[in-house]
């Protein structure tokens, strides 16, 4: 199916879901007639498109800083809440805990209900819990807050995407609008980088919610004026689909929690995180009993589990993994080496700039039948940035990383819009149902996958510190000349502070230490950096094996001379 084929689906989609999703005894009964059909694409001028495209643009930034302004800010944000950095992560892994699952029931609950009406109405929580947080001053009511804030965020992405959407005709929605709904979603991590310094500077931890209340208050009066197209409404909620998606936002809930705390904590040091990772698993097998024996699924798990989806979803995994080395590697590097956003803004400038380029780039390119040469070229760019990367040393600033940088992030908007159309074409073959199970694999690889990829990304940093300083300090004997002579260096530094001899041998060595278990990191960030190459050039095998595979069952078939009757 051709995007032009699928984006014609996506304009009258509601009208074939009535159908799709009514029992066979409810078609029956009914005499209601049939929904019509939505009306044609009527262009809009080019003013109203630069608003619709503003709105959606400002309300995929806005969702995204949900973790993205608390991630950049560990540090800075654990103090004024008088927490350590371990217990302020539970701000994240609250935010997250109901927002990696609620955007795939909401999809019903837009198409039962309408999507005008669900857009006014989405806002106006996300508004409501963002003043709230004005007066947050401690950490128990900060976690609690974020866990609403995740839970009201989960429209807004795809409200982005809507907004986005509206202003292309049918042929275009799954190439050029895609690509331009997709670039709004990628803005947010370079733009808290960019941000957070001057907010915290002015107004400390509440800079950054008056930040994420301003941007609200924005969408919410841009919501109002330019309001969405509706399709005919269906009624595809039932009584059980409440109870399945109970199972699967606890499901999902948990491991996000899972993998965003383990590290922190340590995968076997914390008793909880056996539970948690439990309680995920139990809850998964239970919603995947429950849809396997429905009429009328929620999310279709055969479908699922079929080898089409399950390569689809291995890739976006693959691909979500491959991005860890810039959302979460290359900044804690330089976060490792001493060094704050402010010093980092070149380098978040060149992420967002690369990011934009290449979801216009994409936009001009993409077409059925592409999809693997694009995806081929992001992987050689994301392949050639990480190996770049691995020959870091401590003196390696933002300035050697822009390139590099640079590379990835325009890998990462070349790879994800190819990859959801074609997904999403499949999907919208076999109607409602489908679209439901797509997004839910598409929020798992995506969101949770995020997280997968972040905490085994530490977890591998972490181990291979511990092998490299266990290397460095064997070497580093205390009657080396070389070691005595840094030592008395680092003393003699201190030695102008205090008249304390015995205080300033503390100092110097614990300095020396210190600096020991920076090259550590170093070294072990660039085998991090040298392993996330490796599986770059392992994906672009893969690729090519499967690009020849297809071309080979289809050409030699074609080819083969024809047998006698």
């Amino acid at each position: 199916m051709s995007s032009r084929d699928a984006a014609a689906r996506i304009e009258a989609d509601e009208a074939e879901q009535a159908d799709i999703a009514a029992p066979a005894e409810e078609k029956a009964t009914s005499s209601a007639p049939a929904p019509s059909a939505p009306p044609a694409f009527v262009p809009k001028p080019l003013p109203i498109q630069l608003l619709y495209a503003l709105t959606s643009v400002t309300a995929a930034i806005m969702q995204g800083l949900g973790t993205s302004l608390i991630s950049a800010n560990l540090q800075q944000i654990a103090g004024p809440l008088e927490a350590t950095q371990n217990e302020a992560s539970w701000l994240m892994a609250a935010y997250l805990f109901p927002n990696v699952s609620l955007g795939l029931f909401l999809f019903k609950v837009r198409t039962q209900y309408g999507i005008r009406k669900f857009c006014e109405l989405a806002i106006i929580p996300y508004v409501l819990i963002s003043l709230a947080h004005l007066w947050v001053n401690d950490l128990s009511l900060g976690i609690a807050l974020r866990f609403f804030a995740g839970a009201a965020a989960a429209p807004i992405s795809s409200m982005a995407f809507l907004y986005m959407l509206e202003i292309f005709p049918p042929e275009k929605k799954l190439n050029v609008g895609l690509c331009m709904a997709l670039i709004g979603l990628s803005l947010s991590t370079p733009i808290a980088g960019l941000v957070s310094p001057s907010l915290l500077d002015s107004n400390d931890l509440q800079g950054l919610y008056m930040f994420e209340l301003g941007l609200a208050l924005v969408v919410f009066g841009l919501i109002y004026i330019l309001p969405l197209t509706s399709p005919p409404r269906a009624k595809v909620i039932s009584s059980m689909d409440y109870f399945s998606y109970g199972l699967l936002a606890i499901s999902m809930g948990c491991l996000a929690v899972f993998f965003t705390m383990g590290r922190l904590y340590w995968w076997l040091e914390a008793e909880w995180l056996g539970w948690v990772l439990i309680g995920g698993i139990v809850a998964g097998v239970l919603v995947t009993m429950l849809e396997l024996n429905r009429r009328n699924h929620l999310i279709d798990i055969r479908w699922i589990s079929s080898w089409e989806i399950v390569h689809f979803a291995g890739v976006l995994l693959v691909f979500r993994m491959l991005l860890t080395e810039q959302q979460t590697g290359a900044i804690n590097f330089f976060r490792q080496l001493g060094l704050f956003n402010e010093q980092m803004t070149g380098i978040y400038w060149a992420i967002l700039i690369a990011s934009i380029v290449s979801g216009l780039f994409c936009a001009v390119i993409m077409k059925p039948g592409r999809e693997a040469a694009i995806h081929l070229l992001a992987l050689v760019l994301i392949a050639a940035g990480t190996l770049m990367d691995s020959y870091s040393t401590v003196l390696t600033r933002p300035e050697q990383m822009y390139a590099s940088q640079s590379l990835i992030a325009f890998g990462s908007g070349l790879f994800l819009p190819p990859a959801m159309a074609v997904g999403f074409a499949a999907a919208l073959k076999k109607g409602l149902t489908y679209i439901i199970s797509f997004i839910a694999v598409f929020l798992f690889t995506q969101k949770v996958g995020a997280f997968i990829g972040s905490a085994l990304f530490g977890t591998f940093v972490t181990w291979r510190e511990q092998y490299h300083s266990a290397i460095l300090t064997a070497r580093l004997l205390p009657t080396d000349p070389l070691v005595v002579a840094r030592i008395n260096q680092y003393v003699a530094a201190y030695s102008r502070s205090s008249p304390d001899g015995m205080q300033h041998t503390v100092q110097g060595t614990s300095l020396f230490a210190t600096q020991v278990r920076q090259q550590a990191y170093v070294l072990a960030y660039n085998d991090a950096f040298f392993a996330t190459f490796l599986l770059a050039v392992g994906a672009i095998g893969l690729l090519l094996l499967n690009v020849l595979w297809n071309h080979r069952h289809r050409v030699l078939p074609a080819a083969a001379p024809a047998q006698p009757a």
